[in-house]
């Protein structure tokens, strides 16, 4: 285990959805490119329904040629690859597969097994089908919207303005005292022994570390002084990124706004470690940025829960 000094001054890596490898060749999201390529026997399509993906086998997606029915599917030109261009197509209701498919994951179980290269394609093309999915119509006028530039624009019908996908930011953090204890917070809507970081949404005209303080400072009643930058981590659900960071308390007295956070406690490693071994506390999944940032303090991986 690092000491708190060493780890401290690490950024997070290896995080889950952020090892993408893939071009995404911005330059060619011409009119005409997404026609072109399903007409094209060696481009490789990603179909994408309700935020899941199917699987070819246990570490693989499922890339296939393009069919006849995706000229009428909504399609994004995702990018190249080892010099093959690869488009993710959106599954209408009817086409949808079983919710009980097991070949047919969503992102948080696909991401811990997936190589960087599909585990970088199926977060994008998951992102941007959300954003397609909440913005069929124009925010100006109401009237709907037509998809352009190969899937990254939505066009107007009635005034022709164009809206861009959006990223929703949003700051995730390991609050600690003097004491290097880390604090932990459990949400009204989660069971009796849940513990994550602290997060939430940062708003518009605010900085980064104006968010983690004025987060900590609603969520749990303390005052933050140092906050220091960490890492960061695509989360589409539905559009979020995961602005990971330190944060070092100037206080330790704790009050949970019960709106959001229901109770909130500090531990040391050794609580922290002798309470996830006996199943007392449960940390966010490997997958997330939440986890990460704890094993960062941690100083090395904590185990999984044991089975109950």
């Amino acid at each position: 285990m690092s000491s708190p000094g060493e780890q401290g001054s690490l950024h997070l890596s290896e995080l889950a959805l952020t090892r993408a490898v893939d071009d995404r060749a911005a330059a060619r999201r011409s009119p005409t490119l997404l026609a072109e390529l399903l007409a094209a026997p060696a481009t490789r399509v990603l179909e994408v329904s309700r935020g899941r993906a199917q699987l070819a086998d246990g570490d693989r997606l499922r890339w296939r040629p393009p069919a006849a029915a995706d000229a009428r599917r909504l399609g994004v030109f995702l990018g190249e690859q080892d010099g093959v261009s690869r488009v993710a197509v959106g599954l209408a209701v009817d086409e949808a597969p079983a919710d009980d498919d097991p070949s047919w994951q969503g992102l948080r179980a696909l991401a811990p097994a997936l190589g960087p290269a599909d585990a970088g394609l199926v977060v994008q093309a998951v992102a941007v089908l959300n954003w397609h999915d909440a913005h069929r119509f124009c925010p100006r006028c109401g009237a709907p919207t037509e998809v352009i530039e190969a899937g990254y624009v939505r066009r107007c019908t009635a005034d022709g303005s164009q809206h861009w996908p959006r990223t929703d930011p949003a700051v995730i953090m390991t609050v600690v005292d003097d004491d290097d204890r880390l604090l932990l917070g459990r949400h009204v809507d989660w069971p009796a022994g849940r513990f994550s970081t602290l997060a939430g949404f940062v708003e518009p005209g605010e900085s980064l570390e104006a968010a983690v303080r004025r987060e900590v400072l609603e969520e749990v009643g303390l005052a933050v002084g140092e906050v220091a930058y960490r890492g960061s981590q695509p989360w589409p659900f539905p559009s979020s990124v995961m602005l990971g960071f330190t944060a070092h308390a100037l206080g330790t007295d704790v009050r949970p706004d019960g709106d959001e956070i229901a109770e909130a406690r500090w531990f040391t490693r050794a609580e922290l470690r002798e309470a996830v071994d006996a199943g007392i506390v449960g940390l966010s999944p490997r997958v997330s940025i939440s986890r990460a940032l704890v094993e960062h303090w941690y100083g090395e991986r904590l185990p999984d829960p044991p089975p109950s």
